[in-house]
């Protein structure tokens, strides 16, 4: 994937001078010796910062480094202006994290106090309005600090790639699809640019590819990645050509954006005017990471990408679409997995899921769309059951009244056929029907989620809170004892 930030860690110690900058330094090398054991590389910054001049050459250093994240790390209690400013003008996310004391024998000369310093770091970030990551417990020894570090790694990816990310759009959303509505001031708010485009202008380019020399190579890889599964070849040059449109409308349009993101058109005029449906294409490119989301679900691309460099895997965008049978229940789930029935739900989409994803793949018709068209003119899907494993469904929405939300919950795909069509899976969640009722459908969120392929919670939370959503606005599939605000409690 090269759709994807490469991070850059630097870690700056910081020193109160009425303390001893040496501890200060030697908690730093501690700090940085341990990552390198565990981890891999990390930027040690030799200046210890104790004033706004230190701040100013510690600055100078990471950035002539080419640090594009930073810890702040207080090695004793620290000076609150100096630090906060570091953080203030660092361009990248920033870390704050403290040293707890080493020994009981050394409490005198050896004493830091960086757990009261980071009370004060916090209130100054908080006066002077500058995000930072804290971790749950931001005090710890030089192997903790070492493992909050890493933990600080897929936020600061998302970071960063956010700061870089350019969504580009095609065609208004279809109608009927205003659950998938995308105020795009908060996406300027999260330093992402948008360029919304006429699904007209992507024809005009899709037909000048027409006899473009390169289309045999891509269909050829096409040929290869499905195998078996080609049982529509006749359409292949058709999604070759669309895929090199996009691809080529990508290295076009990007302009001072490192990454991007699509969100396309898919419906209604789309199969009867390029004569096929996109879905396959959308999910090779999102294999290759560069997320593309269906029906203009701009916010679904944005979801998507951050589940990209988080996971730094290939991710989807599933409808949460319908509820799993009694008979399929139970004879596959019932006690095998410890799971009610409304704890379970089959997330699906037209065929979008890249091949990787999914236990076997056939290229088919997109059925749904068949049933009113041609079936010709819906060849281009993917369908087969998803992997089975660990996965984070999450979405980060903007309301209509342009308010960030949130939501991320951890689950697994059942290794359960499906019996049904598209690119679906078994899902199991936690106290699904709770989360549906009281999430989903209380705080107005699409049916399109994000997923991820592995449990990623923990990280999306610290993005979600990093970028501004308020505490309040992330949720989660809270467990029976903590109930929702909205849940009847006599029911």
């Amino acid at each position: 994937m090269n759709n994807i930030p490469e991070i850059k860690m630097g870690i700056v110690a910081v020193s109160r001078d009425c303390f001893p900058m040496t501890l200060s330094e030697s908690r730093r090398k501690a700090v940085v010796a341990s990552y390198k054991a565990k981890y891999g590389e990390i930027y040690e910054c030799p200046v210890v910062v104790e004033s706004e001049v230190h701040m100013q050459q510690a600055l100078a250093d990471v950035n002539a480094a080419g640090c594009n994240a930073l810890v702040v790390y207080l090695g004793n209690f620290g000076p609150e202006t100096s630090e906060t400013l570091l953080a203030k003008y660092f361009d990248g996310p920033v870390m704050f994290a403290a040293a707890a004391e080493e020994t009981g024998t050394n409490l005198i000369d050896g004493r830091g106090d960086a757990y009261c310093g980071m009370l004060n770091a916090s209130y100054n970030l908080k006066l002077r309005n500058i995000r930072a990551y804290i971790p749950e417990y931001p005090v710890g020894t030089a192997d903790e600090v070492a493992d909050m570090i890493n933990d600080f790694m897929p936020v600061a990816r998302a970071i960063v790639g956010l700061n870089n990310l350019k969504i580009i759009s095609f065609g208004p959303r279809p109608q009927d699809f205003l659950a998938c509505n995308a105020p795009i001031k908060q996406l300027y708010n999260l330093g992402v640019e948008i360029e919304e485009n006429s699904e007209l202008d992507l024809f005009e380019a899709f037909n000048k590819h027409a006899g473009d020399p390169r289309i045999p190579e891509v269909v050829k890889s096409m040929e290869e990645e499905l195998g078996a599964g080609n049982k529509k070849p006749e359409v292949l040059p058709k999604l070759a050509q669309y895929e090199l449109t996009l691809l080529d409308w990508v290295e076009a349009h990007k302009g001072s954006r490192k990454y991007v993101a699509i969100a396309g058109k898919c419906w209604p005029a789309f199969q009867t005017q390029f004569g096929f449906v996109p879905c396959y294409v959308n999910s090779r490119l999102t294999d290759r990471g560069i997320p593309v989301s269906c029906e203009v679900d701009i916010y679904g691309a944005l979801s998507e990408f951050i589940g990209t460099v988080v996971s730094q895997d290939t991710v989807t965008l599933l409808d949460i679409n319908n509820t799993v049978p009694a008979d399929i229940y139970n004879e596959d789930i019932k006690g095998k997995y410890d799971y009610t029935q409304k704890d379970t739900f089959m997330g699906f989409h037209c065929g979008n899921t890249a091949a990787s994803k999914l236990t076997s793949c056939s290229m088919n018709f997109q059925r749904i769309m068949a049933r009113t068209l041609p079936e010709e003119v819906t060849q281009g899907t993917l369908e087969g059951d998803i992997i089975p494993g660990n996965i984070t469904f999450f979405r980060l929405q903007s309301t209509s009244d342009a308010k960030l939300r949130a939501y991320v919950a951890e689950g697994e795909v059942l290794p359960v056929a499906t019996r049904s069509f598209g690119a679906i899976g078994v899902f199991a969640i936690q106290e699904m029907g709770r989360f549906y009722r009281h999430v989903l459908i209380e705080k107005n969120y699409p049916h399109h989620g994000a997923v991820a392929f592995g449990h990623f919670g923990k990280a999306l939370y610290e993005v979600f809170k990093y970028v501004g959503v308020e505490p309040e606005e992330i949720d989660y599939n809270q467990p029976r004892v903590l109930p929702y605000k909205t849940e009847n409690p006599f029911a």
